[in-house]
């Protein structure tokens, strides 16, 4: 239950969206899709292997793309799970890191079917490193039920956060890993499918498919099985309507 609910708190960061600044700033509606599915994705950055995790589905729900025009500034929220070394015999040696939680903001930028993004987060628990994102999504609405969204991004961390997920400390080496201190900059590029199909009223089948690699220092990190990071997502949502 500990890890649903901060699971939960992941998934908030659907709700950085520039529809929510707009609602809670203009006495609007606002409409979340909720719901549960479940995710396959690595066992921990670097994986060769998927493992299946609860996806919490909170993202904003408006399907009214003239809303939300322009500038607006959000909270941006993620969650890390931890990584226990005794889980993955490949990790044997490493120290364990615990859950990370991380709070920022993030600036968007949306005309039409377009949304730009970047986004600053500084970490706790399990690092305190600074995080974030640039990138862009395209909306594409296929009909009254079927929507569509296309992303790219990339996913940038200072040294303290490399370090902690893709560093090799002394004492952590074994044969056939060495001794690895990678440096801040972008970490990673994905490029994502989203699809949302309302087969009932306010109620629909949700997915996402992405693609990630690595990059840089985090990509030649010892502790890399494969720099291709793939995960696929799917489950059931609500509509909720909130007006403010």
């Amino acid at each position: 239950m500990t890890r649903i609910a901060a699971l939960a708190l992941a998934a908030a960061t659907a709700l950085t969206s520039p529809a929510v600044a707009q609602s809670l700033g203009g006495g609007r509606e606002l409409s979340v899709d909720a719901g549960l599915g479940v995710k396959y994705s690595p066992e921990f950055m670097g994986s060769d292997n998927l493992d299946s995790s609860p996806w919490i589905i909170l993202r904003n729900g408006d399907s009214d793309a003239g809303k939300a025009q322009g500038i607006s500034i959000l909270p941006s929220l993620n969650y890390l799970g931890k990584r226990d070394a005794s889980d993955h015999p490949d990790l044997y040696g490493m120290d364990d890191i615990g859950y990370a939680g991380e709070f920022g903001v993030k600036l968007s930028w949306r005309m039409g079917d377009m949304t730009s993004y970047g986004a600053i987060r500084k970490g706790f628990g399990g690092h305190h490193g600074v995080v974030g994102e640039l990138g862009a999504k395209y909306r594409y609405q296929v009909d009254d039920r079927l929507t569509l969204w296309t992303g790219a991004e990339l996913g940038m961390g200072d040294q303290d956060f490399t370090g902690t997920y893709f560093g090799v400390g002394a004492g952590e080496e074994r044969p056939g890993r060495a001794i690895h201190s990678p440096d801040g900059g972008a970490y990673i590029a994905r490029l994502s499918v989203e699809a949302r199909y309302e087969f009932m009223p306010d109620t629909a089948v949700m997915g996402r498919l992405t693609y990630g690699r690595l990059l840089g220092d985090a990509g030649d990190s010892p502790l890399v099985q494969t720099r291709s990071q793939p995960s696929i997502s799917i489950g059931l949502a609500r509509r909720l309507n909130f007006r403010f």
